[in-house]
């Protein structure tokens, strides 16, 4: 006979920062129910489409530019988008961040995350390559991780066109983006290489089991919910696709080697356990890495910088580690920059 699981916990407001229930049930009543009434990815996108655009204009930043970049062997050449900091705000030769966007791997893009980096960007005065990899379920796992590397590959090889400081490239990533950065750097281990001075994963996925106590604790009621987590897997993986495999579950993996790392959790997560178990599990191998985790906060809170002290704390935090990567370890810009 089997057993029965325990019931799921009923969320509870009060474990939310005051006045950010508002901003949860908003964002809640705009994406769409993957995984119950939408589970057609084209559909999801759709919904996701027809959100209305923040109003005002986009955080100034120096530059903006889109270019196309070589993908990894055998595949299509990869979009990306190159965010450059103000130079009299940010002098001397900066850090440079690969930047993966979250979305499951299914949903989101280049314009989605545009405000989130241009915020990175001014927080931490690097150049951000934002890569719009390729998306599941079209192109499954390990496409995207394969992306991620080429991009990171060709960052690490333009260092002088792009940051300028040999010795701060950094890769970066929310969510599913957070996954990605993490496998990316398994892969560059394996193939000796670019050297990478850090991690930043903002609230990461990074166990395909979904078993940790906050993916209980946190199953429904905090905007993302474990069913939209498991439906992101079932898209990514495919039809027998393993989940063990560390490129996907970079939590199982041996983490020996790799760069420091600057980690944000949030309390209300479904995936804020996967995230404190890797720094941990770093530390274990030798690693340096920090949890700045926001007990209060929920899945995408650095989204809102702009109305959350919360998000606007964990955004500085964020710049200050990648600006201490360069090699005049400061953060010397204020507000970023005023074109773009």
């Amino acid at each position: 006979m089997q057993s029965v699981p325990p019931p799921r916990p009923l969320p509870d407001p009060d474990r939310l920062d005051p006045g950010v229930r508002p901003f949860v049930d908003a964002l809640s009543d705009l994406f769409p129910d993957i995984g119950g009434r939408v589970t057609d990815a084209a559909t999801a996108r759709r919904i996701l489409a027809d959100v209305p655009e923040s109003p005002g204009p986009p955080p100034a930043v120096g530059s903006v530019a889109d270019r196309e970049i070589p993908g990894p062997e055998g595949a299509p050449p990869l979009a990306v988008r190159v965010y450059r900091p103000d130079p009299r705000r940010w002098p001397g030769p900066r850090p440079t961040v690969v930047f993966c966007h979250g979305g499951g791997w299914v949903l989101c893009d280049l314009d989605t995350h545009d405000t989130t980096v241009r915020e990175l960007c001014r927080a931490s005065g690097a150049v951000v390559v934002s890569v719009d990899y390729r998306r599941a379920p079209e192109a499954r796992f390990p496409a995207a991780v394969h992306d991620v590397h080429a991009a990171l590959s060709w960052a690490g090889g333009h260092l002088a066109d792009l940051g300028g400081d040999p010795g701060a490239l950094v890769v970066a990533g929310d969510s599913a983006g957070g996954n990605l950065a993490a496998a990316a750097l398994l892969l560059a281990r394996a193939r000796g290489g670019p050297p990478v001075a850090l991690q930043v994963l903002l609230y990461p996925a990074l166990d395909a089991a979904l078993d940790s106590g906050s993916a209980r604790r946190n199953a429904e009621g905090y905007f993302l919910t474990a069913a939209h987590v498991r439906w992101f897997w079932e898209q990514y993986l495919g039809p027998g696709g393993d989940g063990a495999d560390p490129l996907a579950s970079p939590l199982r993996a041996d983490l020996a080697g790799l760069p420091p790392a600057h980690v944000v959790t949030a309390g209300c997560d479904p995936l804020c356990d996967e995230g404190a178990a890797y720094v941990r599990a770093l530390r274990e191998a030798g690693t340096s890495a920090h949890e700045d985790h926001h007990p209060g906060m929920f899945h995408g809170f650095l989204a809102l910088s702009g109305l959350l002290p919360a998000a606007r704390h964990a955004l500085d935090g964020v710049g200050e580690a990648i600006a201490r990567t360069a090699s005049s370890g400061k953060n010397c810009g204020e507000g970023g920059g005023d074109a773009g």
